[in-house]
């Protein structure tokens, strides 16, 4: 048995994944649900290779059941068992180009044991976060997967402790009230420090105030501020549609590893995954600091601090409008016009998920070529 063998047995591959393996160079063949990789037995097959190569990436069911192309003993059988790399993934797409976008969409709950038993997936009746780690699936049939939506009434569990499982669920308001008064302070200091540049945060968050170091506000240093904040909410357009396409979206070129397909699941996988978990819709807070900070870094590092400050506050407060509205899309019922980004986010959740990255505005899909049409099957 060849090492490749020995390592891949047990890994769950998706149809398509197979199909691609039809060549003499690559020979994968699929019987009663396992997965065969013939390559090195191509030269050995006693009625020749090109029996095997018609079949490749193909179900050899039928034709190892029909005497009049080839008999197979019991031995024959046995020998496969040499060659088994794995088992095929089953169920139907959920996610189809055919699915028309409705802003009064309610999916039904999943069932647990059929949706397990069918795709050999996650068992969402127990903790996640283990099963993605230790899974046999091949990365391609993990993403094939992970953007078949699933329904559950309660969120489901990321670990089997309790002590853990609270870090992994946020409720909606708590980015508001952790990032607009971080955006407010920071909008507070930029005003100052237009008038005042030596101006720091310490002198804002002293005690006892110092009413010296406190910042003056005048016409200038608030429309400078004013435009910074403006800039600062176009940049934030665009990094949540780079975040969202290039990040949380990398997926193809994910490494084949656990640690990847992990990471890729904690980020955004789950979302995918479990589209209407409550809470899993809103960034958690740590998630955001440890993304946030190379930008306010690079910000400072462009910009003098009063600039810098007003971009990052304008950035900030978009973001929680950002957040606020993706979990709007999923659970709110909307004024017109978005109600249509609201179609327009459940269908790249439903229909493309390659498509539609935009969440609060479709402006940079239209500029790089990402729309998602939504109102015709």
């Amino acid at each position: 048995m060849s090492k490749s063998s020995i390592v891949n047995r047990g890994k769950v591959f998706s149809l398509a994944e197979v199909e691609r393996h039809n060549t003499r160079e690559s020979t994968y063949v699929t019987y009663s649900g396992r997965v065969y990789d013939l390559t090195e037995f191509l030269p050995d097959h006693p009625g020749g290779d090109d029996i095997v190569l018609e079949y490749a990436g193909k179900d050899i069911g039928q034709v190892m059941g029909d005497e009049t192309q080839h008999v197979h003993s019991r031995a024959a059988y046995e020998m496969m068992e040499e060659f088994r790399v794995g088992e095929l993934g089953g169920g139907e797409r959920i996610v189809s180009e055919d699915w028309v976008a409705d802003e009064n969409f309610h999916p039904d709950e999943t069932d647990l044991l059929s949706d397990y038993n069918m795709n050999k997936f996650i068992d969402l009746s127990k903790p996640l976060l283990i099963q993605v780690w230790n899974a046999p699936w091949t990365k391609e049939y993990y993403l094939s997967q992970v953007h078949e939506p699933r329904h559950l009434k309660e969120s489901a569990r990321m670990f089997g402790s309790d002590l853990l499982e609270p870090f992994t669920r946020t409720q909606w308001y708590v980015v508001p009230l952790i990032w607009w008064p971080i955006a407010a302070f920071l909008g507070t200091l930029s005003v100052g420090q237009f008038n005042n540049p030596s101006l720091t945060a310490k002198d804002l968050l002293s005690y006892p105030p110092n009413i010296s170091a406190l910042p003056t506000v005048s016409a200038f240093s608030l429309s400078s501020w004013f435009a910074c904040f403006a800039f600062g909410v176009l940049v934030w357009t665009i990094l949540e549609y780079v975040l969202h396409r290039f990040l949380f979206h990398l997926d193809y070129y994910l490494p084949d590893a656990p640690w990847a397909i992990t990471l890729h699941f904690l980020l955004h996988g789950v979302h995918h995954y479990l589209p209407m978990d409550r809470l899993r819709l809103v960034m958690p807070p740590l998630l955001f600091f440890v993304l946030q900070t190379p930008f306010t870094k690079l910000a400072h590092l462009l910009f003098p601090k009063a600039i810098a400050n007003g971009i990052i506050s304008g950035s900030f407060a978009m973001y929680v409008m950002y957040d606020l509205g993706h979990y709007a899309l999923h659970h709110t019922k909307l004024p017109a016009y978005l109600a249509e980004m609201k179609r327009y986010h459940l269908a790249h959740h439903y229909k493309n998920f390659e498509l539609g990255f935009g969440v609060t505005s479709k402006m940079w899909d239209y500029v790089f070529g990402t729309m998602l049409v939504t109102n015709t099957k």
